[in-house]
Parts: C-alpha cells; structure tokens; sequence
C-alpha cells in the first residue's frame, strides 16, 4: 500500500473518530430538544409537579400534550392522558427515559382532562378544562 492510500485511510478514520465525539456532545441535547417539540404547536401550558411536567400545546383545534420528567436519562414509569369530554382518553403509558407521548386528539370547543405521571409524582387537571 502507497503512503497516499495509508494517508487517505488516517484521515478518513479521523473524520469519523471526529463526527462520532461531535455526535456524543450533541446527542443528548438533540434529543432534548425533539421530547420539548415533539408536538406541534405552540405551547400553550406547562403543569409542574414534583418528580416532571405536563406539557400542552395547541394547533388549530387539536391538542397535544406530553410529560417530561424533572431528570431525564435513566428508563422510569411514566404516563400521559388527554380525554376530551364525550370521548375515551389518549393514553401513554410506560417506562421511558425522555417522555411519556405525545397523545394527540381533536378538541374542538370542547373541555379536556389532562393526567401526567412521572414515577411517584403525579398530575392531575381534577376536572375539565378549557384551553
């Protein structure tokens, strides 16, 4: 092999060492930020409660809402749950490291109930909302 091939080969490695410690600083903050917009929207309420949030956001007549927990990172229980008043809920249930959701549902003039749960910390709208 001539120097030029080695010399081709050490720069692609490097390259590629480069974008993979790029992607590792990045990553995180990446994903951060597609859980905070991963409904579209504005966002319209945000409901803190000890252990996350409820987040709502609003796009024409739909409603879009997700829970993100205080400390991100490490796969814990989790939920989310919009129901419009005449309707069953939208539910997200399970372990998740980032977010619970989205669950999206039509509105309209109607009034919701919002529920999020993040381990042991909960909330809950405690009766129909207008948003």
């Amino acid at each position: 092999m001539d120097s030029g091939a080695i010399r081709r080969r050490g720069v692609t490695l490097l390259s590629v060492l480069a974008a993979s410690g790029l992607l590792a600083v990045l990553g995180p903050a990446a994903e951060a930020q597609a859980a905070s917009s991963s409904c579209a929207g504005r966002n319209i309420r945000t409901f803190t409660f000890s252990t996350g949030s409820v987040k709502v956001y609003k796009s024409g007549n739909y409603l879009c809402a997700l829970t993100v927990p205080k400390n991100p990172g490490a796969r814990r229980q989790m939920m989310v749950s919009l129901q419009v008043r005449g309707f069953e809920p939208v539910v997200d249930k399970g372990r998740f490291a980032r977010h619970a959701g989205p669950v999206r549902a039509y509105v309209g003039h109607r009034t919701v109930w919002i529920k999020g749960a993040v381990g042991h910390g909960s909330y809950d709208s405690g009766g129909w909302k207008r948003f």
